[in-house]
């Protein structure tokens, strides 16, 4: 493909359209299509800077904000930074934002959570009633939650006011988890006037970066307040339907938009050298036809696919591969032996990474469910962060003799030191006591270097009660030994949707603790290897994507099905029928998103069985040259 390149001003006329939308006499709300590598957070500060000069003092003295929501905390400390703090604007996640809107309707949230966990347990009630035994696995973990959930109902009048923390540690009685702020936001933008006018007097204009990742029933909230306050409020949304990656995003979010939404587009890739921008163009192609063109001064740069056979040894051939694009690119850091040795390893999803890192058997059944997927991903499922954000601290502080650190993380969290409970005990002492020796037998469980299993530690934390137990892993840790003797027992098929959660986190918490060291490792990045997902908005000079579906268990994509190799499968040719996502949907965005990460250079390696059939549908579909293709047997 030729691209056409112009000049490297080909987008400011974007800036302009964007800045026009935000005019405080005439608010227009926008989309704005940003491919891979355009320079939207430019744009976005850009616009905002201009914003500030003109209308910042009016702001100030109105008490008004623009909100700029953003899908990480890395990403709005970048943009606060780069807004140079500034009081007008307030950037932070969807969860953060979520939380800050509806965080003083303490009565409205706790009627909100009266009628939903009131319905959640006669659910729950009915199919207990349905249920054929009484005393299988399936009735008694069901039990536990109608038990759990009815305590929580009594609890709500208790609270003067409820907490949140964004970042994962929601584990009291009066705290609200990440899925009930979100439902929460939504359900008050939607069907509360006096919200919807609040909202618009504070935000006047509400900007949303990696809108095609928010939280599908929010965006829908916040269309509604667009429709519904037009002409009063900009809401806009910047996004690239192309890098979806979460399946609870909104799908063809830049589709059937309002007829008078602003829908500017950047062209440029200020990222990529030529030949990786012609390859994303021809991923993305059959999709929906979206051509970015370089910057003028870019050079041609390196895309290479090394097709390999399944079976060899993957530390070894990488190496070889490493070195064979140094001697194609002449450059150094290219070669694994190089003491300059520096690349990005992409790798197809979170499975490779969990089985390459060591936390496969933890991670897999949590990663199946939809339901905890996400926040298995992104760091804030409570389950997990249980044992990430104060057991794990707890085992690294004592492991160093750091007593200090033991005693803050315990101060933090346990019930026993909490100022309330302290205040309610006769003797102060004896809950100081009691917690000593909650902690001297759970730290017990690692004596002469054991690994114990994530399900002993959890029990031991409720018998003892030194920490308060996420309301998701209650049920299982409250099972009495009677309980127990059923654990074996399979669930029965028609409470699928419910208690299989309970079953991913049995099958997940009897694995040992070590690998929460691992997925906490992975997650903050400490490892060599990043994801498709995990990467989003990164670049870097040279990168690696490994595809292998094998190793990634073929679970929810599938490179072989996208090459070509491997035939559709009966769900497949269903969904495409009734024109649902596919697993090749899924993939080709993945797979664009990984490739587009990279400045200079890029190696593509496919493991396959079917070497010759991925070369030729490679070629077939214009992505790679012939002298691009290297095939690897042995």
């Amino acid at each position: 493909m030729n691209i056409e390149i112009i000049d490297n001003n080909i987008d400011n006329n974007v800036d302009e359209q964007i800045y026009e939308c935000l005019n405080l006499e005439t608010p227009k709300s926008f989309f704005l299509f940003a491919g891979a590598g355009s320079g939207k957070t430019k744009s976005l500060v850009n616009v905002l800077e201009r914003f500030k000069i003109e209308y910042g003092k009016r702001f100030r003295l109105e008490r008004k904000k623009i909100a700029i929501i953003t899908y990480t905390n890395a990403a709005a400390n970048e943009i606060t930074h780069r807004l140079k703090h500034n009081s007008i604007f307030q950037v932070s996640t969807i969860h953060s934002f979520a939380w800050e809107i509806i965080k003083n309707f303490t009565n409205d949230i706790r009627n909100w959570l009266k009628e939903n966990l009131s319905s959640e347990i006669i659910e729950l009630e009915d199919q207990q009633t349905r249920s054929k035994n009484l005393q299988n696995k399936t009735s008694i973990d069901r039990a536990r939650k109608i038990e759990s959930k009815t305590k929580r109902i009594k609890h709500l009048e208790e609270f003067e006011k409820f907490t949140y923390n964004p970042n994962g540690d929601n584990i009291l009685w009066n705290s609200l988890n990440h899925t009930e702020v979100i439902s929460i936001a939504a359900h008050f933008i939607n069907e509360k006037k006096l919200m919807q006018d609040l909202l618009v007097c504070k935000f006047p204009i509400i900007l949303i970066d990696e809108s095609q990742d928010t939280k599908k029933e929010l965006v829908d909230a916040f269309f509604k307040l667009q429709e519904n306050k037009n002409g009063l409020f900009t809401l806009g949304l910047f996004g690239d339907t192309m890098q979806r990656i979460y399946t609870d995003g909104k799908e063809s979010l830049g589709q059937h938009l309002p007829n008078d939404m602003v829908k500017p587009a950047k062209r440029m890739n200020h990222r990529s050298n030529k030949r990786i921008i012609t390859l994303i163009n021809n991923i993305r192609k059959n999709v929906d036809g979206q051509e970015q063109i370089p910057r003028t001064e870019k050079r041609d740069g390196f895309v290479r696919l090394f097709i390999c056979k399944r079976g060899l040894d993957k530390s070894e051939t990488e190496k070889h591969i490493s070195n064979q694009m140094s001697e194609i690119t002449k450059d150094i850091k290219w070669n694994s032996e190089s003491d300059d040795f520096e690349i990005k390893t992409l790798i197809l999803e979170h499975h490779m990474a969990a089985r390459r890192m060591g936390f496969l058997e933890f991670f897999e059944p949590l990663y199946k469910e939809d339901k905890l997927s996400t926040g298995l991903l992104d760091g804030s499922l409570a389950g997990a962060n249980f044992f990430t954000n104060i057991i794990l601290p707890i085992i690294n502080a004592d492991e160093i003799n750091d007593n200090f650190e033991i005693a803050r993380i315990v101060k933090k969290y346990s019930r026993f030191l909490k100022k309330d409970e302290i205040f309610k005990s006769v003797e102060q002492l004896d809950n100081i006591r009691k917690s000593k020796e909650a902690l001297t037998s759970l730290l017990a469980l690692w004596k002469e270097d054991k690994d114990p299993t994530l399900i002993n530690i959890l029990n031991n934390v409720y018998l003892s009660g030194l920490f308060p137990i996420p309301e998701s892993l209650i049920s299982i840790a409250s099972r009495t030994d009677e309980d127990k003797k059923h654990l074996l027992e399979p669930y029965e098929e028609e409470d699928e949707n419910l208690d299989v959660l309970i079953n991913a986190w049995d099958l997940a918490l009897s694995n040992p603790f070590s690998q929460i060291k691992y997925y906490h490792d992975y997650l903050s990045e400490s490892s060599k290897f990043g994801t498709h997902q995990g990467v989003k908005g990164l670049e870097y000079q040279r990168v690696m994507v490994i595809l292998d579906d094998e190793e990634s268990r073929g679970f929810l994509f599938s490179y072989d099905k996208l090459f070509g190799s491997k035939d559709l499968s009966a769900t497949d040719i269903k969904n495409i029928d009734e024109g649902k996502e596919t697993g090749i949907e899924r993939t080709r965005r993945l797979f664009y998103v990984a490739c587009s990460r990279a400045m200079e250079s890029l190696a593509i390696v496919a493991y396959t069985d079917n070497l010759e059939i991925v070369r030729e549908n490679a070629l077939k579909f214009g992505w790679f040259t012939n002298e691009e293709i290297k095939m690897i047997y042995e």
